[in-house]
């Protein structure tokens, strides 16, 4: 997270569209020093149109489908912002996004595609779904596959294609194709209000009309479809074309937002000149399906926006230094490679058509080639020592994985037990300072104020949901001891920023902070700033309680009971890598937002005799900690575990599985006294740091019951040698 320079400009990359995906993957090839980058984006992953009809067929799977947007974002070290554009303010130079601060750019891209929602068809709202966006399609289409599955063999489908395009004409194949190979008989019917695939030559017209007719594809051609009901598509001449499945493809359109922008625009579609650069907002590019390229219009077609990608590169770089730009020169023909259902494709170029499974194969090669470009990424170079070095410094740099953020970051057990254990016994009488845990106890009168203070290093490149998550991650010591949350002062350590982005940054911190804080009774108090190497947060927080939930309390028999799954820390450890899936990554950052409180709460109410959040020393290490707090002389305390019962997030036993570990790892495992787990792969998590992790609670047996479907129960706690038995 270390920056090389400071950064001064912003810039904005609105959609993951192809164009955008393939400048990221060249930004992290050669960067602009001084510039940050942000994505945003509705969905980690984007859909590559070319191979969508083959994903329909069943030829491809959704992996195969999906480009990595948040893996191509940390490979440019940009900042992935997880949510969908509702505006653009050219005059404040800032985009909204809900739910968050504005998002300031001295240079935006616009990629952001089209929709084939059909607003203007009454019902097509509830029981039809558009080609585009293709992410919500094809989920959509997995889940009727799916359903189709279930059904009897006697059910025969029913999918109607409301245009008869190059679009919608592949996708009605593929679905044939994907059906009859589950052993159906679907009925398909393809509905245009003109003639179907007018966009191509008159051979391939005539070759692909005959095509679908000989697969038992019906073509209603000059029909309207003027209602979507749940029984069909009603044409304009009153009869019903049966239907439990429609997908609309006809009048692609963009997004009603675009003309709100106040810029020029045909048709709703962005107007460009020949540098991909709005006619009348020179900050702004757009590119791919949502531009109009006024300058030599072209169809909508995936290629464009292939070939737009360098150039839009080199124009963003050139417009952040005030340079010349360069201009795109569209071809005036294409090849089209067009999907046939089965592996087969047909190739239409210059007037000419032919067919076969040779054209599938220089397809497949040619979408797998995009593919595998933005996939197969650059390793990250490790780090050599300079010729002048101590001696056991290259062999460290090689042992030690590469410093993570969060929770991955803190100091080992076995390094704090030492200066810690220094320290003069205190001797006030106003200040518990419970054994273990990470919060004191401060006596005021007949009050008793939970005080605790936590800071990480910053593990995503987006201020405003770190902040969210670091602050949730602090509070967790308060609500483990059963406290309400009081007061919060704040310390912001911030990167090298230009004036106007350390404002920016700082702004977003604090509106994560109060975000965060939202509904939990805390307030911001007050804090420091510092500006240092990189982005650090910090989090002094207090809170009030009668009786605090403390470590020592666990008892023989008590059931051990986790609120979270873990591996979070190896999961920001392989998306540093760049090993980890994007969906991963997002559905992590998901569950870290939500705040622990209530869940503290229910464990509380079920009288947890012993409670912690669960955080840098891992799951290993903080139930050790609850143990040896509530071992006595006369019945020292160990714990059985279920690695079975013990929750992961998805994707965390595979990043285990290939050997990723955090930085703290090794200092986890080497503190805690665990019998082995033999062969399970599974085993290294639970030394795995966590950033903002569960609660880990003992709660007596009788009142398991409780708890019954909220948490998961992980283990017992048993009498005999303080260590953890697998």
């Amino acid at each position: 997270m270390q920056l090389p320079f400071p950064l001064l400009k912003n810039v904005v990359l609105v959609g993951g569209g192809h164009a955008h995906a393939l400048v990221l993957r060249a930004w992290g090839m050669d960067p602009i020093a001084g510039a940050r980058v942000t994505v945003i984006n509705p969905h980690p992953t984007a859909p590559y149109t070319g191979m969508l009809p083959g994903y329909v067929a069943g030829h491809y799977t959704r992996d195969e489908l999906d480009i990595d947007i948040v893996k191509l974002a940390r490979f440019a070290d940009a900042r992935f912002v997880l949510g969908t554009a509702t505006a653009i303010d050219p005059e404040a130079k800032t985009v909204t996004v809900p739910g968050r601060p504005p998002i300031p750019y001295d240079v935006c891209s616009i990629d952001i595609g089209i929709t084939s929602e059909m607003p203007q068809v009454p019902g097509f709202a509830e029981h039809a779904v558009p080609a585009k966006p293709l992410d919500q399609f094809a989920n959509t289409w997995t889940k009727y596959v799916e359903a189709t599955k279930t059904q009897p063999r006697s059910f025969s489908p029913n999918i109607a294609v409301i245009g008869g395009g190059i679009g919608g004409s592949e996708l009605a194949m593929a679905m044939h194709h994907r059906l009859s190979i589950l052993g159906r008989t679907p009925t398909v019917t393809v509905i245009d209000g003109g003639t179907i695939l007018r966009e191509v030559g008159a051979a391939a017209q005539s070759e692909l009309t005959q095509m679908l007719h000989s697969k038992g594809i019906a073509c209603k051609e000059h029909m309207i479809a003027t209602e979507v009901t749940s029984e069909g598509v009603v044409l304009a001449d009153g009869s019903l074309v049966d239907a439990d499945f429609v997908v609309g493809v006809a009048g692609a359109r963009p997004y009603d937002w675009v003309e709100s922008i106040g810029i020029e625009t045909h048709d709703g579609f962005i107007t460009v000149d020949e540098t991909l650069r709005s006619k009348t907002h020179g900050a702004i590019f757009a590119v791919g399906d949502c531009a109009h390229m006024g300058f030599d219009p072209r169809p909508k077609a995936g290629v464009f926006a292939v070939r737009q990608a360098p150039v839009l590169t080199k124009n963003i770089a050139a417009a952040l230094k005030q340079t010349k730009l360069g201009k795109f020169n569209p071809q005036v023909d294409y090849l089209k490679l067009i999907s046939l259902g089965k592996k087969s494709a047909g190739a239409d170029k210059f007037k000419r058509f032919v067919s076969g499974p040779a054209f599938w194969r220089l397809k497949d090669k040619i979408d797998r080639d995009f593919m595998d470009k933005l996939n197969d990424l650059p390793e990250m170079a490790i780090e050599s020592p300079p010729k002048q070095s101590v001696r056991g410094l290259k062999n460290h740099l090689e042992d030690d994985p590469p410093l993570c953020g969060g929770c991955g970051a803190k100091v080992g057990l076995d390094v704090l037990a030492g200066p810690l254990g220094e320290l003069p016994a205190s001797t006030r009488t106003d200040i518990t300072k419970l054994p273990g845990d990470d919060a004191a106890v401060v006596h005021i009168g007949s009050t008793n104020q939970v005080i605790t203070t936590d800071q990480v290093r910053a593990f995503i490149t987006d201020p405003f949901r770190m902040a969210k998550i670091a602050t949730l991650h602090a509070m967790g010591d308060i609500w483990a001891m059963g406290a309400s949350p009081q007061a919060v002062l704040v310390t912001v350590t911030l990167p090298q920023l230009g004036q106007g982005l350390q404002e920016e940054w700082l702004s977003e911190v604090m509106a994560g902070t109060s975000q965060a804080l939202e509904g939990t009774g805390a307030e911001v108090v007050g804090g420091h700033t510092s500006m240092g190497a990189e982005l650090s947060l910090g989090y002094t927080v207090t809170g009030l309680v009668d009786t605090p939930i403390t470590l020592a309390g666990a008892r023989s028999g008590d059931q051990l009971v986790l609120t979270r799954p873990i591996g979070s820390g190896v999961l920001f450890a392989a998306e540093m890598q760049r090993s980890a899936r994007g969906q991963d990554i997002t559905d992590l950052l998901a569950i870290l937002e939500q705040p622990g409180g209530p869940d503290a709460a229910l464990l509380a109410e079920a009288g947890a005799t012993a409670m912690t959040d669960v955080t840098g020393f891992g799951l290993a290490g903080h139930l050790t900690g609850m143990l040896r707090a509530s071992s006595t002389e006369e019945e020292p305390l160990a714990a059985h575990l279920d690695l079975d019962a013990i929750p992961l997030f998805s994707g965390a036993a595979l990043a285990s599985r290939n050997g990723i570990r955090s930085h703290i790892y090794k200092s986890n495992a080497a503190a805690v006294p665990v019998t082995s787990a033999g062969r399970d792969l599974r085993y290294p998590l639970i030394f795995d740091p966590q950033t903002a992790g569960g609660f880990l609670a003992a709660v007596p047996e009788e009142n398991i019951d409780r708890l019954e479907g909220q948490f998961a129960v992980i283990g017992t706690v048993v009498s005999g040698k303080t260590e953890i038995h697998l």
